[in-house]
């Protein structure tokens, strides 16, 4: 059997479309942004357990900053930039959406005198980003123009390095099994060809990248060549229900942006020195992840990640009122539910939902509404008749996200 294409889902579930006057973009539709906001709001608890501090940094600007890290250099075909009437001279009318955000991230650890008791400091923001991709590489959510990455980066020492690649891998292992991925390999990608540094720079962070994966429990297979411009990076490959691998989740290690954009920090001895920039992302793109998931669980997803987790259905007319407290009561816990009271026989509604890939299925008919009870229905076709305070806190639990880190292991990790 074929697996289900994202863009066949996202059309009958009603999530999102793209269209011929935003090519590479996406019209994200109420329950696709549900979903997209779910995804978000677990990865921003995660990052804040992990100690990451979130961020936000401008979207368009100036092309010298983009000339200083180098990436103009790297990818400027595939940068979209150009001028503006109202720039001074100083500005040179030249700007750039970007298509990053690791520059900017250096640009806010720029702003302090930093002292190396500082460090580490950690940095997280879902960054807004352009790319010109050539049209025909263009497919879905899974390679698209306007994308948000989930981008962090850490400034250290060197000595921190091997500590901070085990607590991000830590986080890794437990974000990907959250989210129904229990399978990866992970490559560590090696110099390119065209690069920045020199020789002793990039041996120097190969194999301190190499000892990090290594002493977080990693097996790794080296690919050559594929490193990115200004340092290698360790990709975790994850395995989906269709033997698929989708790389995701990157650390690499950065020597170069910190003294490209002169980042520095006060040593013990009152020194200047440069920071290690370790670049990390746990999904990489928001948008092709959602493509993962979708193609991965054929829609189905986990009840807390579902757009609606609860259809709540009247019998007839007579049980509409209290159908209306029921979903009253869901929302105020927490749950995101779909209100059904249309004429539509009791069977029909359950076809409904199911296509709508609707976890849970709550009937409400004159008997319930006389006991106060509620009927469940759930996906793997068992059934049961409880209380509506029972079913209220059933369905808390089976709707209840992953727990994050707590508050005790957050000051820990520091």
């Amino acid at each position: 059997m074929d697996p289900i294409d994202h863009r066949q889902l996202g059309n009958a579930l009603d999530l999102f479309h793209q269209q011929d006057e935003g090519p590479g973009m996406v019209f994200w539709h109420p329950r696709g942004w549900e979903l997209y906001r779910v995804v978000e709001d677990y990865v921003r608890r995660r990052m804040r357990g992990a100690c990451f501090r979130e961020i936000r940094t401008p979207q368009l600007l100036a092309r010298s900053l983009w000339e200083r890290s180098g990436h103009w250099d790297k990818f400027r075909a595939n940068m979209y930039s150009f001028g503006t009437a109202q720039a001074s001279a100083e500005e040179n009318g030249s700007y750039c959406l970007k298509p990053m955000s690791c520059p900017c991230h250096v640009q806010i650890f720029n702003q302090r005198v930093r002292s190396y008791r500082d460090l580490p400091i950690r940095y997280s923001e879902f960054g807004a980003c352009h790319r010109d991709e050539p049209s025909g590489s263009l497919e879905g959510l899974k390679r698209t123009r306007a994308f948000t990455q989930d981008d962090a980066h850490v400034f250290c020492r060197e000595d921190q390095v091997t500590t901070e690649v085990g607590r991000f891998c830590d986080l890794l292992r437990a974000v990907y099994a959250d989210l129904g991925f229990s399978r990866f390999h992970v490559v560590l990608a090696t110099r390119p060809e065209l690069r920045a540094g020199d020789d002793l720079l990039w041996d120097r962070a190969e194999a301190a990248l190499a000892e990090a994966a290594g002493a977080a429990g990693l097996e790794f297979s080296v690919r050559a060549g594929e490193g990115a411009f200004y340092g290698p990076k360790l990709e975790f490959h994850l395995q989906d229900s269709r033997e698929r691998s989708w790389q995701c989740g990157t650390i690499q290690l950065d020597y170069v942006l910190p003294e490209r954009l002169d980042a520095r920090f006060v040593n013990f001895d009152n020194r200047h020195l440069r920071p290690v920039m370790i670049h990390h992302a746990v999904l990489g793109s928001m948008e092709r992840f959602i493509a993962m998931l979708l193609e991965h669980h054929e829609g189905w997803l986990p009840v807390w990640l579902a757009p609606d987790q609860v259809t709540v259905a009247t019998v007839s007319d007579a049980s509409v009122e209290y159908g209306r407290q029921v979903v009253a009561l869901l929302e105020q816990g927490g749950l995101r539910v779909a209100f059904d009271d249309t004429a539509e026989r009791l069977e029909r509604k359950v076809v409904m939902a199911r296509e709508q890939r609707i976890p849970v299925f709550v009937t409400v008919g004159r008997r319930d509404a006389q006991d106060e009870t509620i009927s469940l229905r759930l996906r793997d076709g068992s059934q049961s008749t409880v209380s509506l305070t029972d079913g209220l806190e059933q369905l808390r639990k089976m709707a209840r996200p992953p727990a994050c880190t707590t508050a005790i292991q957050h000051a820990q990790a520091k």
